[in-house]
């Protein structure tokens, strides 16, 4: 039986390497019978979290109405949570960052998340892996704090312009991460 596996995307750069990584592991997980929701977080409207600490005390998961309270929703119903991004200036891009951080709602709102699988997919442009700590360090933290399964990891370097990912097999690995779920 399929699972439920969110997305989560954090490039602006609709034909981006991460992008095309994000695009190979959706089609390999269709293919494999999961059910895909897709969020881009770049095209969305996320604020930060604010730290009130009134997560779902009025019926959303944050107070303050923003995109996140449609993402929150997915991510509750979700079975696994896939994180993809370039890095950006050695870190999470900040249009992502917002969703990552008002994970918080679900704790301080009380939910269970635990049990849920997660993964990363990760491109950046130099070719010293440890580029790619900024982002995998939070993540795999964060899952581990949430009682989520770390699946897989695709980190590909040196890849900046568009296209650039097609000199690598970082399509390839992040639709091979598709068969782990």
């Amino acid at each position: 039986m399929g699972k439920k596996i969110v997305v989560i995307t954090g490039s602006p750069r609709r034909n981006g390497n991460s992008f095309a990584m994000t695009d190979a592991f959706i089609q390999a997980a269709k293919a494999n019978g999961h059910e895909v929701t897709r969020f881009d977080a770049a095209m969305k409207s996320v604020g930060g979290c604010r730290a009130c600490e009134t997560c779902f005390k009025s019926g959303k998961a944050c107070s303050f109405d923003d995109d996140f309270n449609t993402i929150a929703p997915a991510i509750l119903d979700a079975d696994a949570v896939v994180f993809t991004m370039p890095v950006y200036w050695y870190s999470i891009p900040a249009q992502l960052k917002g969703v990552i951080d008002k994970l918080f709602s679900f704790v301080v709102g009380g939910k269970d998340i635990s049990g849920k699988e997660c993964a990363m997919i990760v491109c950046c442009e130099e070719e010293d892996l440890s580029v790619m700590d900024g982002v995998r360090v939070p993540l795999e933290r964060s899952a581990a704090l949430m009682k989520w399964k770390m699946v897989g990891e695709v980190l590909i370097p040196g890849v900046l312009n568009a296209g650039d990912i097609d000199k690598t097999d970082g399509c390839k690995q992040a639709a091979a991460l598709a068969g782990k779920f």
